[in-house]
């Protein structure tokens, strides 16, 4: 696959990627603790993986409050902002450009990862009950559980978390990050707010659509003006059918998916923000996007455009040449395979992903993966 346009340059706000490759967002769980920091072994990792147009972090916490898995980093502390310098100057030795995905799991969380052991905070007091969060049982030990039931943000509080991911933003760029990607997708807080769903509030923030999108209108308007549109990202997860509730991240399927994210899109298009990323089910016989939401996705939002998703080389290409797509997330291949790009434009063989390591533990599953040896 030499010639594929795969390996063309794409413009991404003020950045020019080398291709159309991305290392997407990918929770690992090897933040050092006490403290959620961003290391070395991090460092590593990220810079292995620099043969991707484009990178972005695994989620990485705005406050406290935000943690929904244990040994997850964080971007609110001096000492994670420190930590993550490490990150950036290794990535930006090898050429690299790579953007901090801000993340506040809001609901999806449980007491024992909270401050003073407190419930989760969230639009509305309903438990998510169709997933699991990773806790800590002891030093490098956690098992799954359900998440605890959470409370209900007061409206001065959610004027609060805009500030809290203005301010994650500065801390960004402070660590010397290109830009920030804002989670919106896979049913954690900002999705909360959209999702019928999940927000039952009877203030500006709940009711009518325009009402459930205010919370996202607001932290893009703050975060852009804070670090600037053209270095700002947002990631939806559009979910529009299931035939097994279990097998859909959360279940957050709207009523009616095709305007709820239309018209969520158009407030990231007005906000001219720099590109738009959109995680399709991933589970191994999901079905595309519909068509025509894919060609309202184009039509209306001029900047660059992801998808990533369980996305092979074939399917890549595919969106690509049918115009709906201009780069693309590659996740467990690249979590495997730190040289994706070049074994796909050679057709060398890809290593299978470790499962067992995806979540915690030390270099075993996370940086010792070999690169190709002709």
């Amino acid at each position: 696959m030499s010639n594929t346009a795969l390996f063309s340059e794409v413009q991404l706000g003020q950045y020019t990627l080398k291709n159309r490759f991305v290392l997407p967002p990918l929770t690992r769980s090897r933040s050092t603790q006490p403290g959620n920091i961003a290391n070395a072994l991090m460092a590593d990792y990220y810079q292995q993986r620099t043969g991707a147009g484009f990178m972005v972090t695994e989620g990485t916490q705005i406050e406290p409050r935000g943690q929904g898995y244990a040994w997850t980093p964080g971007i609110y502390s001096q000492a994670q902002i420190e930590g993550w310098k490490k990150v950036t100057k290794a990535v930006h030795a090898k050429g690299g450009i790579i953007f901090a995905q801000l993340w506040h799991v809001g609901r999806v969380s449980h007491t024992s990862l909270q401050p003073g052991g407190e419930a989760p905070v969230a639009p509305s007091a309903i438990r998510a009950d169709a997933v699991k969060v990773f806790v800590e049982t002891g030093p490098g030990k956690g098992e799954l559980t359900c998440p605890s039931v959470p409370r209900a943000l007061r409206t001065d509080e959610v004027k609060d978390l805009v500030r809290f991911y203005t301010q994650a933003a500065r801390n960004a760029i402070e660590a010397g990050f290109d830009g920030v990607e804002l989670h919106c997708a896979n049913g954690y807080l900002v999705n909360q707010f959209i999702s019928e769903h999940t927000n039952r509030r009877d203030d500006e923030y709940g009711g009518n659509l325009t009402n459930r999108l205010r919370f996202l209108k607001e932290v893009v308007a703050a975060v852009s003006e804070a670090v600037g549109s053209h270095r700002l990202g947002v990631r939806f997860a559009p979910l529009f059918e299931s035939t097994d509730e279990d097998r859909v991240y959360l279940g957050l399927v709207e009523s009616d998916p095709h305007t709820t994210y239309i018209e969520a899109i158009k407030v990231l298009n007005e906000a001219g923000v720099a590109y738009l990323s959109l995680a399709e089910a991933d589970w191994n016989d999901a079905p595309d996007l519909p068509v025509d939401f894919y060609q309202d996705v184009r039509d209306i939002f001029n900047g660059c455009i992801m998808y990533a998703g369980r996305y092979s080389a074939e399917k890549a290409q595919h969106v690509f040449d049918q115009g709906f797509g201009d780069i693309f997330g590659f996740g467990r291949p690249f979590i495997a395979n730190p040289d994706l790009p070049e074994r796909i434009r050679n057709g060398w063989p890809l290593n299978t992903v470790d499962t067992t390591s995806l979540y915690g533990g030390n270099d075993k599953g996370y940086t010792d993966y070999p690169y190709y040896q002709l």
